[in-house]
């Protein structure tokens, strides 16, 4: 028996598990699983309690979610999901897509995907507008941004147009683009003093602390802030893992023997821009810079994480 948390996002009106399902790991972008096995992970996350699942127009996992929806008949499961669109066209156009593809006449939270500071935001008005009027349509029910930047939470933070705020957060500080952790919680802070809902991503640094999975995600878990976190999981048995670390439980011996004999791999995401950080932090030479881009050798790669740790753009993982 499961019994997650659940808890208002901000002043939304909506209630969710405080694990949310992020859906990017089952998708295309990395594990590629089938549409039927990745919906039998979400499936297993309903069981566990979860209603609450993040996904995106880029990361294209609206059909796996539709099939869990199908098989579950599941009526309370929350969707957030965003567009990197700044026109209002554009964003009228996805917000349509993902309805579409979700067979769907409304979804809870739809949004601006990786915000930078107030000028990106400032830069989606027409975007925003479209949102806002979709809300009043009764498309949507909250207005949402994810960004990796402090700046970005506390320039949100004041404006009456958005409700949600989805940032990266963990303890080391992966991924953050102007500053660290604790720069975040603080933004964050004054984010949920102004009435925000708050759910945070990547606490475990994009698997590159797959080693402390426990402590990463207790580490977030504690933060009174933060109303729900979106953990990426491509296999049942880490969602019953991370169900009951959420739920203060001790994790079956055999599931963490199992996860930590899962065979996992080095991504270097799309928008590697080629600065060869990474290359000169691998101590194994497991990088190097093939045509503009960093490439992974997983023949000498270790999985120790630390090329991530000098990635500007955050596009190391380990998944």
């Amino acid at each position: 028996m499961y019994n997650l948390e659940y808890r208002q996002l901000g002043k939304t009106g909506i209630y969710v598990s405080r694990l949310c399902f992020g859906s990017l790991t089952i998708g295309p972008a990395q594990s590629n699983l089938s549409i039927d096995d990745g919906a039998e992970v979400i499936l297993k996350a309903f069981d566990c309690g979860v209603n609450f699942i993040d996904t995106a127009k880029l990361y294209k996992t609206y059909g796996y979610i539709k099939r869990a929806l199908e098989i579950s008949k599941k009526q309370n499961i929350v969707i957030s999901s965003r567009s990197y669109d700044y026109t209002y066209d554009g964003m009228k156009k996805s917000l349509d897509e993902a309805l579409h593809a979700l067979s769907a006449k409304s979804i809870d939270i739809f949004g601006l995907h990786e915000q930078e500071d107030v000028y990106t935001l400032k830069g989606h008005h027409d975007a925003i507008r479209c949102l806002m009027d979709a809300k009043k349509e009764g498309k949507i029910k909250a207005i949402s941004i994810s960004t990796h930047n402090i700046k970005a939470v506390e320039a949100a933070s004041i404006m009456p147009e958005i409700d949600v705020i989805f940032p990266l957060l963990n303890y080391k500080g992966i991924g953050i683009g102007d500053g660290d952790a604790k720069g975040m919680e603080n933004a964050i802070h004054k984010a949920k003093l102004n009435g925000k809902g708050i759910y945070t991503m990547k606490p475990i640094g994009g698997g590159n602390l797959i080693g402390e999975v426990e402590k990463s995600l207790k580490y977030v878990i504690d933060n009174q802030d933060i109303d729900s976190i979106a953990v990426g999981m491509q296999s049942e048995n880490e969602v019953i893992a991370n169900s009951m670390v959420f739920e203060g439980k001790e994790v079956p011996s055999d599931i963490k023997k199992t996860l930590r004999n899962t065979k996992r791999r080095l991504l270097i995401d799309w928008w590697c821009e080629g600065c060869g950080k990474c290359v000169e932090r691998c101590s194994m030479g497991a990088l190097k810079i093939v045509n503009g881009k960093s490439c992974v050798n997983p023949d000498l790669c270790r999985l120790c994480g630390y090329c991530s740790t000098v990635c500007p753009q955050f596009c190391i993982k380990i998944i």
